[in-house]
């Protein structure tokens, strides 16, 4: 089966020199805190500046990703990948197998993904499903024309936004954009339409993986604690950002495989100093929490399929940042729309 090598691991890597804690809890439990490595990978579509989410020298070669690997060379792949994407230019049309694809064909599992928008240009775009529905003689029929390119429907981006992208949904980045995605740890893409560069398609694979509807509304962002804001929880991974107050003293508890990104802000987290751009991986762990002087803002995925209740605990005062009971099941079911929040929702846009 052809695959896409947009989304394969290369590169070289910039930061391992964090020693991974592991430890032994009462109970026999590894538990683990890394400073997670970086995987740049360089690609045409992709920037020459990266500041502020990283220092290293792309002078010569534009980078399109960074890759967030954890420092344990000799652990088990995590179930999720956590990246950030540079776009100067409109990426392929593209669209990820789903779990019955993948296993049907040979693949450990599909590949569902969400993205948040830290920095957009004037104008900038992304596609998440089709304007209208098509079957797979039609599909076929728009890929060889190139005219699949204005099927695909288009959404302002700005930076706040999230977007979610089920497996077999068609889509597109477009350029001017700095994306931190959460996906299933998988490298399998299928390309229908690649803007005239002369890379492989996959177009039987693509047809028979992709959702032939338009994407389904997706629901608002949802404030769950005065720390805490739920982006998107699905099957595979939650995806929250955090925003804990300046000089606060908080616990994270990730009771399964967590990552984290800072993207605003600074704080002590275990043992680490982690600023903008940082990332680090937790498992069945406690971690420590001592923000700066300038608050602190990240991006939290787990392995979870709802939002864990007893994720923070605010150890200024001694308690869990609970979601309110009335609050947690109904407002997975309802997305009612935070108010004073740097979110947009991509609820019925056109």
């Amino acid at each position: 089966m052809n695959l896409s090598a947009d989304s394969a691991p290369e590169g070289r890597l910039l930061r391992s020199q964090i020693v991974p804690i592991l430890a032994v809890d009462q109970g026999g439990l590894i538990v683990t805190f890394e400073h997670a490595s970086v995987r740049i990978a360089r690609k045409p579509w992709g920037s020459h500046d990266l500041t502020p989410w990283n220092g290293c020298d792309s002078r010569e070669a534009a980078i399109g990703e960074l890759r967030f690997d954890r420092s344990e060379k000799q652990a088990p792949d995590p179930a999720l990948l956590l990246k950030l994407l540079f776009t100067k230019q409109t990426l392929s049309i593209q669209v990820h197998p789903d779990e019955a694809f993948a296993q049907s064909n040979g693949m450990a599992n599909g590949k569902t993904e969400a993205w948040y928008v830290l920095s957009a240009e004037p104008g900038a775009q992304v596609a998440v499903g089709l304007k209208r529905t098509l079957n797979q003689a039609q599909l076929r029929a728009v890929i060889a024309d190139g005219s699949i390119a204005d099927l695909i429907k288009w959404r302002d981006a700005a930076a706040g936004d999230v977007f979610f992208v089920p497996a077999g949904t068609i889509h597109a980045i477009g350029a001017g954009l700095v994306i931190a995605e959460i996906q299933q740890r998988s490298d399998t893409t299928f390309r229908l339409f690649d803007h005239g560069r002369l890379r492989e398609l996959h177009v039987d694979e693509a047809v028979a993986a992709a959702d032939l509807e338009p994407a389904k509304a997706e629901a608002a962002p949802i404030r769950l604690t005065p720390a805490r804001t739920q982006l998107v929880s699905c099957p595979f991974f939650t995806l929250e950002r955090i925003d804990l107050p300046a000089n606060a003293r908080w616990e994270l508890l990730a009771e399964r495989e967590t990552w984290a990104l800072v993207i605003a802000g600074a704080a002590n987290v275990g043992s680490m100093h982690a600023g903008v751009g940082d990332a680090f991986f937790a498992d069945a762990d406690r971690i420590d929490i001592k923000v700066g002087k300038n608050g602190l803002t990240a991006l939290l995925a787990y392995a979870d399929s709802a939002p864990e209740l007893g994720l923070l605990r605010d150890l200024d005062v001694q308690k869990a940042d609970l979601p309110a009971r009335q609050d947690r099941v109904p407002a997975l079911i309802h997305h009612e729309k935070p108010t004073g929040l740097p979110f947009r929702s991509m609820e019925g846009q056109s």
